[in-house]
């Protein structure tokens, strides 16, 4: 029986079941949905920007086959085609992430994109010409190049107009805008929240208020919106409902208030702006970014840009793989070693501090006897630990303990590099760690690594002492602050000759 055929005009049979073609659209669009919605059933922002980069990548390819195939103009070998169609389907993609094309702001506006479009991929096109008269490398003929850039910029332009109509219809259902909260209310916060709801290109959604105040200066709804609660709770409150945003009402001025806010406000992984709607204080309108017709003093940007976190997610992904594809042998070793020497799990599973403070169970290869473990590192592994196995000694000296977290990166709870996360009750000497470094917190902005700035600096191992793991935030954040592809990499080329040292593991 063939797998798809049409018996009647109504329906049809897959695999002998038959299926309404309605159903059959409802269901590619679920799977649709869920492939590009976040938990909370938002549309995640990393996965349609990478859709789009490759979807230009595909035009790219499939533009410059049917140019080479169609127009023939010029003898090339089909491995120089299928090379030429590679090398500028990615030097499209970059040239365009150079331009700001790749954005949900910027996709949204598709007359804007032509520019870009046409701009990026004469760049492109101009180079590789010129790059192949200089070497002398086989290349395509003129004609050709015309037919490709024409065909290209031609389905791209179509691609931007017809996202941005898909764009426009997610954010009136509200599963691509950025959740706001405000915080400060009376007049200042009104006021605010009525020239945001007046913009035409309203991108926001706005969740509520918070506010200190519990007198009449702070009602229980302001614009027809609620008080959430105090600004102590936002961070609780922001985990949860998933804040994209907060803007800051109250006045530069108040100094010492705003310092307040910013230390409560400084562990969570969001934009936070201040609203100069009100303020007497004009600068340079350089200094300012708008949010509709909004000017914002920019005081913290998440760590990652939506573009930043498709990077390092394909990073994550790609060479996580292929390290636990080059780990595979070395993990069944060790394993079997764990197996043969102690009674017990072969894995330790331990819940500690993810992305936002968010609890995540952490694989390990077990280190310890099993009647002697620790599940919330409420007590310091030191050296010559009673508490860890010969074989548990050898594994945590080397690291090769940690080898199993390679499947935390490919389930997206970690990260290859980023700060490594801590259990529940660490302490520096006995400290718990949030105690002893006021911005303890701040370093799970970023998703947890398996591998960091501060482990290859020698900030790994047992924290005796405060000054120990305030190093190691410090590195964290440092790492946070300068994130870069070029950073990461670096630190996954250094990691194994720091392990090789054994220092300060036990």
């Amino acid at each position: 029986m063939a797998l798809l055929s049409h018996e009647h005009t109504d329906s049809i049979s897959i695999g002998g079941r038959r299926w309404a073609p309605t159903r059959v659209r409802e269901a590619v669009v679920r799977a649709l949905d869920g492939a590009f919605s976040d938990k909370r059933r938002n549309v995640s922002r990393p996965k349609l920007l990478f859709a789009t980069s490759a979807v230009d990548a595909a035009i790219v390819v499939a533009t410059g086959a049917a140019a080479f195939l169609l127009v023939g103009e010029g003898a090339l070998s089909v491995s120089a085609m299928a090379a030429w169609t590679a090398v500028l389907a990615l030097a499209t993609t970059l040239e365009l992430r150079r331009n700001w094309s790749y954005s949900v702001h910027a996709l949204r506006h598709p007359t804007q994109q032509m520019g870009k479009i046409v701009k990026s991929m004469l760049a492109v096109f101009c180079v590789a010409a010129g790059a192949s008269y200089l070497t002398g490398l086989p290349t395509f003929a003129p004609l050709t190049g015309l037919a490709w850039l024409s065909m290209a910029v031609a389905l791209m332009t179509a691609q931007r107009f017809a996202l941005a109509r898909l764009l426009a219809g997610l954010t009136e259902a509200g599963r691509l805008v950025r959740r706001t909260v405000i915080v400060g209310g009376g007049p200042d916060a009104e006021h605010l929240i009525r020239t945001l709801e007046g913009g035409s290109h309203n991108e926001l959604a706005i969740l509520g208020v918070f506010d200190d105040r519990a007198d009449e200066r702070s009602a229980a709804s302001v614009a027809g919106f609620p008080k959430l609660g105090s600004i102590d709770q936002l961070p609780a409150y922001s985990r949860t409902a998933g804040v994209d945003l907060v803007i800051v009402t109250v006045p530069m001025a108040a100094e010492q208030r705003l310092m307040q806010i910013l230390k409560v406000l400084f562990t969570l992984p969001v934009d936070i702006r201040i609203s100069a709607l009100n303020s007497k204080l004009r600068l340079s309108s350089s200094a300012y970014t708008y949010i509709g017709r909004v000017p914002m003093l920019a005081l913290m940007d998440r760590p990652l840009t939506d573009w930043d976190r498709v990077i390092k997610n394909v990073e994550d992904r790609v060479l996580g793989t292929l390290l636990l594809l080059l780990a595979t042998p070395i993990m069944a070793l060790v394993a079997l070693a764990v197996r043969l020497e102690s009674k017990g799990p072969i894995f330790f599973r331990q819940r500690r501090y993810g992305f936002d403070n968010e609890l995540i169970e952490v694989l390990k290869f077990r280190s310890m006897y099993t009647d002697m473990s620790d599940a919330d590192a409420s007590k310091l592994v030191t050296k010559d630990d009673p508490r860890v196995t010969p074989v548990g000694r050898f594994i945590r000296k080397t690291s090769l303990d940690e080898l199993p977290q390679l499947l935390n990166v490919i389930r997206g709870q970690m990260s290859l590099v980023g700060p490594r996360p801590h259990a529940t009750e660490a302490k520096a000497s006995s400290d718990l760690y949030q105690t002893v470094v006021g911005e303890y917190f701040a370093r799970h902005r970023m998703k947890p690594g398996v591998t960091g700035w501060a482990q290859i600096n020698g900030w790994r191992g047992e924290t005796d002492t405060h000054e120990k793991i305030q190093r190691r935030v410090e590195a964290d954040l440092y790492y946070i602050d300068n994130w870069s592809l070029l950073f990461d990499l670096y630190i996954i080329a250094v990691t194994p000759f720091v392990l090789l040292s054994g220092k300060n593991a036990y």
